[in-house]
C-alpha cells in the first residue's frame, strides 16, 4: 500500500507551483483586502484554461477527469500561495456535490461551464454559529419553494449559483440547487477575520429551487460532501502552513538580534522545529487522506478527519509562530504574515470546527473497534 503521491500528480504539482509563483504574487490578494477586486478573475480564467477547475469533472461533461490527486495537489499550491480565488468552495464543495448528486441533466448544463470557468458554485450549509448537524437545518423546501437563512456562506458574493442543504416537508435533508440571480433572495456581506472570503449571509424568501438530482441518503450525503471536502482542504492548509514555515525560517536567517541571527537562538530554533514536525504530520496524514479519496475507500471518513484536524492544527500552530518569529513588524498590516493567520481561521472552520471532526474522527474509530 503506497500512500505517496504519484509522479504525474507530482509533475502537476510542480508546475502548478512555478505558475502560481508568477502569476498570483502576495500583492493579489493585498487587492482583494483593499476592496479592489473580488477576487482574481485573470487568475481564475487561467487556472480554467489549464485545466485545473474541470480536474475533478468526468471527460463526458467537459472535465479532464484527473482525478482526486491531482486537485488535492492544486490545492495545496493554492494554498502556498493564498490565490484569491473560490477554488476550496466552487471545485472542493459545489462540483464535488453536483459530480455525486446531480441529475444527467443538471451535469450536462452545469459542469461544462463550471470547468471552464464560466460560472462559480458555493455551499450553503451553516446556519449560525455551530457545527452542522441535521439538527441545526431549519431551512425548508416545500412545492419547490426555499424559505431560511444561510450564512456564513464563503464566496457568496462572487458565486452565480449555490447548493443548499435544507429539509423538506417530510422532514429529509436534501441538496437543491439555487440560481443566485433568482428573486426572492438577499445577500448582506458579513465581516469575517478572512476580508479575501466574500462571505454573505444569504435569506431566502419562497426562493425556486430544484433538488439536486435523486439519489440523496440523507445527512449521509451532506457528510460524504464533506469529507470529500476535508480531504482537499487538508491539502490547502498544508500549502499554508509550509508558506509560513519557509516565511518564518527565512526571516530568522536574515534578522539580527545581539550581533547573531536570531535563527541561531534556541527558543526560535525550537519554534520552528515544532512547526516543521505539525507540518509533515500533516502532510502525512493529507496523503493518507488522497489515497483514501483516490481508491473511494472505506476509510475516507477517518482517513479525511485525520487529515483536516492535523492540517489545522499545522496551519494555525504555522501561521502563529510566523507572526511571533517576526516580532513586532509580524503583526503589522504591512507584513504578509496576518493573511495567512486569518486564512488558517477561516479554513478552520469552513466545514466545522475542531471539536465537529474530533467527535467524527472517535466515531469512526469506535465503529472500527466494534465491528
Amino acid at each position: 500500500m503506497n500512500f505517496d503521491i504519484s509522479e504525474d500528480a507530482k509533475a502537476v504539482a510542480n508546475t502548478a507551483r512555478d505558475f502560481l509563483r508568477e502569476h498570483s504574487p502576495m500583492t493579489a490578494i493585498r487587492r482583494v483586502f483593499d476592496e479592489e477586486i473580488q477576487y482574481d478573475a485573470e487568475l481564475w480564467k487561467s487556472m480554467a484554461e489549464l485545466g485545473w477547475l474541470g480536474a475533478g469533472i468526468p471527460e463526458k461533461f467537459g472535465g479532464f477527469e484527473l482525478g482526486g490527486e491531482v486537485l488535492c495537489v492544486l490545492a495545496e499550491e493554492i494554498g502556498r500561495v493564498l490565490a484569491p480565488v473560490p477554488f476550496s468552495t466552487s471545485v472542493s464543495l459545489a462540483t464535488s456535490a453536483i459530480c455525486a448528486h446531480g441529475s444527467d441533466a443538471q451535469k450536462c448544463d452545469l459542469l461544462p461551464k463550471m470547468a471552464a470557468g464560466e460560472i462559480i458554485g458555493t455551499f450553503a450549509l451553516a446556519e449560525g454559529v455551530g457545527d452542522p448537524s441535521p439538527a441545526r437545518i431549519e431551512a425548508v423546501v416545500e412545492n419547490g419553494r426555499l424559505n431560511g437563512n444561510k450564512y456564513p456562506v464563503a464566496d457568496g458574493s462572487v458565486a452565480d449559483f449555490v447548493v443548499i442543504v435544507a429539509h423538506d416537508s417530510a422532514g429529509d435533508i436534501g441538496l437543491y440547487f439555487c440560481d443566485l440571480s433568482a428573486s426572492g433572495i438577499t445577500s448582506t456581506p458579513i465581516e469575517s477575520v478572512d476580508p479575501s472570503r466574500n462571505t454573505v449571509s444569504l435569506s431566502f424568501e419562497n426562493v425556486e429551487v430544484e433538488p439536486l438530482g435523486d439519489a440523496w441518503q440523507g445527512w449521509q450525503s451532506v457528510q460524504n460532501i464533506l469529507d470529500q471536502a476535508a480531504v482537499i482542504l487538508a491539502f490547502e492548509q498544508t500549502g499554508g502552513a509550509q508558506a509560513c514555515l519557509e516565511m518564518a525560517r527565512d526571516y530568522a536567517i536574515e534578522r539580527y538580534a545581539f550581533g547573531r541571527p536570531i535563527g541561531s537562538f534556541q527558543a526560535v530554533k525550537h519554534k520552528l522545529a515544532n512547526v516543521y514536525i505539525a507540518t509533515e504530520l500533516a502532510r502525512s496524514n493529507a496523503y493518507y487522506g488522497a489515497w483514501a479519496l483516490g481508491e473511494n475507500s472505506a476509510e475516507l471518513a477517518q482517513a479525511a478527519a485525520t487529515a483536516h484536524l492535523s492540517a489545522c492544527n499545522a496551519f494555525q500552530l504555522a501561521a502563529r509562530e510566523n507572526i511571533q518569529t517576526h516580532g513586532g513588524m509580524g503583526i503589522t498590516w504591512e507584513a504578509d504574515c496576518h493573511m495567512y493567520f486569518r486564512r488558517a481561521k477561516s479554513l478552520g472552520l469552513e466545514i466545522g470546527g475542531s471539536l465537529f471532526w474530533q467527535e467524527r474522527l472517535m466515531s469512526q474509530l469506535e465503529q472500527q473497534a466494534t465491528g
